[in-house]
């Protein structure tokens, strides 16, 4: 009794979410996505910066997209990880990347936008990239903009 009178008293009124505990006996509140948020980024700025640096811009963003989903869901690859998959095998992003975003909704409780499907994009010549860059870039900005963050 007195074990949960210490738990209630740890969670906020305002959070439904369930309280869990580890093996050291402390408590917390399940992570759903509780981190800090990422940023949203224009679509037309990506794909021109991405363009006239050759790619490199690509890499960056890259490395920052997967950094920001990890920050804020706990899970998922990572920045340096994603960056280094970018360097090496860059098409596995193109299935990783939307998989982790639709991830980042489900947890969310709402509809993913996309699967690690829409990787399938990048197989079409030219349009491809810039297909699946909107796609992508645009499933971010909304769910960062659901949180409260301005573009």
């Amino acid at each position: 009794m007195l074990r949960r009178a210490l738990v209630a008293s740890r969670i906020p009124a305002w959070d439904t979410r369930p309280a869990m505990s580890d093996m050291s006996g402390t408590v917390g509140v399940a992570a759903a996505g509780t981190g800090r948020l990422g940023k949203p980024r224009g679509i037309v700025f990506v794909i021109v910066i991405s363009i006239i640096t050759l790619g490199i811009y690509h890499l960056y963003w890259t490395y920052k997209v997967f950094d920001e989903m990890k920050r804020h869901t706990g899970d998922g690859i990572g920045g340096v990880l994603g960056l280094v998959i970018g360097i090496v095998i860059n098409i596995v992003n193109s299935f990783v990347l939307p998989s982790e975003i639709g991830r980042m909704y489900v947890r969310d409780g709402r509809a993913a936008p996309m699967t690690g499907w829409t990787g399938l994009w990048i197989l079409l010549p030219i349009i491809g990239w810039f297909v699946w860059i909107v796609k992508v870039q645009g499933a971010l900005n909304r769910y960062w903009e659901s949180k409260g963050v301005i573009a």
